[in-house]
């Protein structure tokens, strides 16, 4: 609203108020005068009839007919009611008269108040529908300028509205960028590590070949690690640039699981580990079959790592809103300070296996969360690590 429609509601308001200040108060007086009047008729015709009796027919000739209940402090009747007058009946103006321009100034008056009440209303719904619409342009990503700009009481709402998407919008463009920076330099490191790793293959292919393999089987290792970190890395990148493409598709539970199993049958063996999984029935989630089997060897890996000779026990189930999957072990368990941190990047915890770099799990979480999916750690009460998997289906 701009100023001078605000002054002009306020003048309406002003207005609308004068009319009916003006009609009670013109009510109130011809009320007043009325009475006035009628007093001084009653006092006249008692004297006169104090001082000639005989005159009341002729009074009442001249006077009309009207009939007055009404009695003074000392119960006497007036005279003039005693002969059915009222105050009114002597005002000049008749009773309906008096009420028809009582209502030409009330009802006017009720009207134009109404109207510039809704008027205003109306006015303060639609700038707070178009702030509203405003803010929800911003948080589907499409606001630009705040349209038709006007000077009201809602203009410094408008103003710290503007200031604050401004603010947000700026904020987030810089986390992006930053984002990107980061993301750029992760895959730059990562295509650094390649160099080294490659070199150093060839060495020990050389090595190898010349019969020099005393120190052949702990390159190896350190090789294999730098693939793998190399690997990570780059698949971070992927992640946080936002390049990583997930398929949906519908994806059995059961062959999920043992196509992850199967992938880890040379760890398994070497280290006497088993995996329990149980034929629970057909039950599937829509999910990228490759990457959430990635997912599911991580954290396989990690109860492994943490359980050799134990047994791996798989289980899951279904209901309206999710699949739960539980990849469970016997061992210790996870260090009580440690199961906050357990998914972040980089992190090793207290009974973290040798060589581990503190990825797999992370990894783990932002494959399953980019899926309608979540993710926990805890102990089991009986003893043993245990990874809770989500998948919802809306």
């Amino acid at each position: 609203m701009s100023g001078r429609k605000h002054i002009a509601i306020i003048l309406a308001f002003a207005a609308a108020a004068a009319l009916l200040a003006s009609s009670v108060t013109g009510f109130l007086l011809s009320r007043h005068y009325s009475r006035i009047q009628y007093e001084m008729l009653d006092t006249i015709s008692g004297q006169i009839l104090d001082r000639e009796p005989e005159a009341e027919e002729s009074l009442m000739a001249v006077l009309k007919e009207y009939a007055d209940k009404d009695t003074d402090q000392a119960g006497e009747k007036p005279v003039l009611a005693s002969w059915g007058y009222r105050a009114s009946d002597f005002s000049g103006i008749s009773s309906g008269r008096l009420a028809v321009c009582a209502a030409a100034g009330l009802l006017p008056g009720i009207g134009l108040w109404l109207g510039t009440f809704w008027y205003r209303n109306r006015k303060e719904a639609l700038r707070i529908r178009m702030l509203a619409e405003y803010l929800e342009q911003v948080q589907a990503g499409k606001a630009g300028l705040l349209p038709d700009r006007r000077e009201d009481e809602f203009s410094k709402l408008e103003d710290e509205i503007y200031k604050t998407v401004t603010c947000l919008n700026q904020t987030k463009e810089a986390a992006v960028r930053a984002k990107d920076y980061f993301a750029e330099n992760l895959s730059n490191i990562a295509h650094q590590i390649k160099t080294p790793v490659t070199a150093i293959s060839l060495s020990l292919q050389t090595m190898e070949q010349e019969g020099e393999g005393g120190q052949t089987e702990r390159i190896k290792k350190q090789l294999f690690r730098l693939s793998h970190l190399e690997e990570s890395l780059l698949l971070l990148a992927r992640l946080d640039a936002g390049t990583l493409a997930l398929k949906k598709e519908e994806v059995d539970v059961f062959t999920l699981l043992s196509l992850a199993a199967d992938n880890l049958d040379e760890m398994l063996q070497e280290s006497g580990t088993a995996i329990d999984i149980p034929e629970q029935g057909e039950m599937a989630v829509t999910a990228d079959l490759d990457w959430t089997m990635e997912a599911i060897i991580n954290l396989m890996k990690n109860c492994l790592e943490h359980n050799p000779g134990g047994t791996i026990h798989c289980l899951y189930e279904q209901n309206p809103l999710y699949t739960q999957i539980q990849i469970q072990d016997d061992g210790k368990g996870f260090a009580k300070e440690d199961i906050p941190h357990l998914f972040q990047r980089f992190y090793r915890g207290k009974h973290a296996a040798e060589g581990g770099i503190g990825i797999g799990l992370s990894l783990a979480k932002e494959i399953i969360e980019r899926q309608n999916g979540t993710i926990r750690a805890e102990n089991r009460p009986e003893g043993g690590a245990c990874f809770e998997i989500r998948f919802y289906k809306n």
